[in-house]
């Protein structure tokens, strides 16, 4: 669906995912004309239940997704573009974005609400179960495997020092390191006290049913059976838009804001997953929520 015509709209959001339209909303409701440029990629497609979410705990996102959304249509001033912005330019006051149909959307004020994309190792069979029976964060996924054992998947100081926090849910813990090991010999040792083997073996395949994990299989024959697995991929945002309007980057891979989500170009802001480490519904919501206001607050009350 494409609703939109080409403004001026008070603000531009690339991104329709939990983020955006938290922001879209807050926009609305104060009576602002508001683009909402929609590719329909979340990176959470194909997760089945969300968690850690208040009033929404086990609903599969994309019934989340849908609702919020048409939370924000029954508003008269937002317009929609379902598709990719392609390019985007111009300065406060007179961004302009080009979409995939050819069109040119000029706004006052742009939010990047982009997300990112999980760089996962390349064990075939593993973005398979990519957000199905593998996942990152415990605190979404690991109640439901609680008290079994957890394999962890990954290498490397953060790796290491991540660990431990599992045995919150499970005192039968594994790291998988997927070759020499390369976390430091200080967490080596905490690893070792707490009981948590360390196998530095190389993952052959991931065997699994339509993304539900059965076992790793390593290069030495051995297969591992579980349930459920673990890892802290890299993960990337989008990030062409940011650099062609000169938004920093941080080390990172995210862009830089301050507490208002703005970034260091006026007149961008960006909020969700793009612009902080931690990746969850309720957080995406609160930085759109922050970025909507923000933005009304530019756009209303400038600086003298």
């Amino acid at each position: 669906m494409t609703t939109t015509n080409e403004g001026p709209f008070d603000a531009i959001i690339i991104g329709g995912g939990f983020s955006g339209l938290s922001a879209a909303l807050a926009l609305v409701r104060a009576r602002m004309r508001v683009l909402v440029i929609d590719a329909g990629e979340p990176c959470n497609a194909r997760v089945p239940h969300a968690h850690n979410l208040l009033t929404h705990d086990g609903v599969p996102p994309h019934l989340i997704r849908a609702k919020a959304r048409a939370d924000v249509a029954k508003y008269p001033t937002v317009h929609w573009h379902d598709g990719h912005a392609e390019q985007a330019s111009g300065g406060d006051g007179a961004f302009v974005v080009r979409t995939d149909d050819g069109r040119a959307h000029h706004g006052r004020k742009l939010l990047l609400a982009l997300g990112v994309r999980d760089r996962l190792p390349e064990i075939p069979g593993l973005a398979e179960c990519w957000g199905i029976s593998a996942a990152a964060c415990p605190f979404c996924h690991a109640y439901e495997v609680a008290d079994a054992p957890i394999v962890m998947l990954g290498n490397g100081p953060e790796v290491g020092a991540h660990v431990p926090l599992f045995r919150q849910w499970s005192r039968d813990l594994r790291l998988l390191t997927n070759g020499p090991a390369t976390i430091t010999p200080e967490q080596r040792t905490r690893l070792d006290e707490l009981a948590i083997t360390v196998d530095e073996t190389t993952v052959s395949h991931v065997e699994h049913e339509h993304g539900d994990i059965h076992a790793l299989h390593f290069i030495d024959g051995r297969r591992l059976a579980l349930s459920a697995l673990f890892l802290r991929p890299t993960s990337v945002a989008p990030l062409a838009f940011a650099e062609a309007l000169g938004c920093t980057v941080l080390p990172t891979g995210l862009l830089q804001v301050d507490a208002m989500q703005r970034t260091t170009v006026p007149g961008v802001f960006a909020s969700g997953d793009c612009a902080t480490p931690m990746r969850s519904l309720s957080a995406a919501i609160a930085g759109g929520t922050m970025a909507g206001a923000a933005i009304v607050h530019a756009l209303v009350m400038p600086p003298a």
